[in-house]
């Protein structure tokens, strides 16, 4: 008999009972999609949308999308430039409509020094000396305000559209110095190059700018850069059809505890796009709730050069195409079935329609079913009522990933379309009181009202799906329709506030690849 079956149809059968206990969750890896893990420059691996927290930021807006998944600090010797071939946009639907009304379009660019040649060293004796050009990026040490040892650059412009992504009505920002280029500050490669995490916080933090927007009073802030990756979750075990059982000490030992070494992202890095904007210069007429997603998007056709060079590895061409987006997190994981995940990635919200059916007859339950239900009962001789909510249409989910929770972040007029929705008007929870549950925790200021670094949207993501709002009395559903919707589903991964910073950009320096 199998001792994980076993024990899950043991803690199966007690919850099914009494209500309460713990079962298992699936997660993300951020590579959700078959055709973007060819691209992982443009592989949009979160997307956080919240008001800000920080002292002093009342009435701001945090918006952070992270790209270039699973970034091994040690990743040398290129390590995580950008695409520069690529549109990178954070896009802002401000009336419910499904489209975007406000875009911020990232731009990037790569340039060695020295007109391409990057850093040149002299080699040879007094006979017979050349000029070589380096095989790295930098030949010594960096630091704030001295970048003479580093022989390659990378920088960003940033467009704001008014009206949808392929608007004309587009406005280039000017950093403070007013030329059009940000920079992006070089991957924390190591200790000997930055001597210390500190020195490489001053070091990226001088890249923080504050910049004015269009139609927009009040200044707004922008970072680009590398940072500790933000998401946590159980990876390995759970993609391995959930392999792990729940905690039960008395009758289970070794079952699934929170612990931090369950977190299989804790020594990786992502790329972080951080835009902090004036929450009045995001929202239209209503009650202050705005829709946000994430997207990147590349030329058609990209023709490989046979000859290729740092400059012109390949030549792009054709319009651009929207090849990953992101909302809400784990929906194009877990909610869209595998031949439709391709599709999703370069489809629209307002277009949304085509993919009801997998918020309304959503498949994980039916999975959890499989794993942990119906072989449990073959193996037993028992008959443990089926885990999965019974009310279809699953107008819970609907709630959730499609219009907004009554009350806390929908708005009046609402096309149904699968976004990351923020109340702007709800206030700030300081980071020490913020509940990692976020709204069905009580913290109505948390996910899916937006979406916070600290949120734990693994174990919230799979306690919607398996019904807790069905007992939250939202008129969407009855507590019967979800037999296990108050369990406390779980990857055994913690995350809380407390893990991240309380200025922006909130996410952590990234982890140096060379620590010595």
């Amino acid at each position: 008999m199998n001792y994980k079956k076993l024990a899950l149809a043991t803690v199966i059968a007690s919850i099914t009972a009494s209500g309460f206990g713990t079962l298992t969750a699936h997660a993300s890896s951020h590579r959700e999609a078959p055709a973007i893990t060819e691209k992982p420059k443009v592989d949009s691996t979160d997307f956080y949308m919240f008001n800000s927290y920080e002292a002093g930021r009342s009435g701001y807006v945090t918006l952070l999308a992270n790209y270039i998944p699973l970034q091994d600090p040690q990743g040398g010797p290129n390590y995580f430039s950008m695409d520069p071939d690529a549109a990178y946009d954070i896009n802002i639907d401000s009336n419910g409509d499904a489209k975007e009304d406000i875009t911020f379009r990232f731009r990037f660019k790569n340039r060695l020094i020295n007109k391409g040649k990057g850093i040149q060293v002299p080699v040879g004796n007094e006979n017979d000396q050349k000029s070589i050009s380096i095989p790295v990026k930098n030949i010594a040490g960096i630091s704030a305000g001295d970048n003479s040892n580093l022989g390659f650059n990378e920088s960003y412009t940033l467009d704001v559209i008014q009206g949808g992504s392929r608007s004309r009505n587009r406005q280039r920002i000017t950093n403070p110095a007013g030329g059009s280029e940000f920079i992006k500050p070089y991957d924390n490669i190591g200790n000997k190059t930055f001597v210390s995490n500190t020195d490489y916080a001053a070091y990226a933090g001088q890249y923080l700018y504050d910049i004015n927007l269009p139609n927009c009073t009040n200044p707004a802030r922008v970072f680009v850069g590398q940072r500790k990756d933000s998401f946590v979750v159980n990876l390995g075990e759970t993609f391995d059809l959930v392999n792990y059982v729940p905690i039960d000490s008395n009758s289970f030992p070794g079952g699934i505890i929170q612990d931090t070494a369950n977190d299989d992202l804790r020594t990786k890095n992502i790329t972080t796009i951080a835009l902090e904007v004036p929450a009045e210069c995001i929202t239209k007429s209503g009650n202050g709730v705005v829709g946000g997603w994430t997207t990147a998007s590349l030329r058609q056709v990209r023709i490989l050069n046979p000859r290729a060079t740092f400059r012109f590895p390949d030549i792009n061409g054709g319009a651009l195409t929207q090849v990953s987006r992101l909302g809400a997190p784990l929906v194009n994981e877990l909610v869209i079935g595998l031949k439709d995940k391709d599709r999703f990635s370069s489809s629209r919200p307002h277009n949304d329609a085509q993919f009801a059916d997998y918020v309304t007859h959503p498949s994980l339950p039916y999975i959890l079913n499989v794993l942990f239900n119906e072989p449990v009962n073959a193996t037993l001789g028992t008959s443990i009522p089926d885990l999965a909510p019974g009310n279809f249409p699953r107008q819970d989910l609907v709630t959730t990933f499609l219009t907004g929770v009554p009350g806390v972040n929908q708005l009046a007029t609402v096309t149904p379309s699968e976004m990351l929705r923020l109340n702007t008007t709800t206030p700030t929870v300081a980071s020490d009181q913020q509940n990692t549950m976020g709204v069905i925790g009580g913290d109505i200021a948390g996910f899916p009202n937006g979406r916070r670094p600290g949120d734990d949207v693994v174990d919230i993501a799979l306690r919607v799906v398996m019904g807790n709002l069905c007992h939250l009395n939202l008129g969407v559903c009855v507590p019967a329709d979800a037999p296990v919707g108050k369990v406390p589903f779980t990857d055994g991964a913690p995350i809380s506030a407390s893990d991240f910073d309380n200025n922006f950009p909130y996410l952590k320096t990234p982890i140096a690849g060379s620590p010595n």
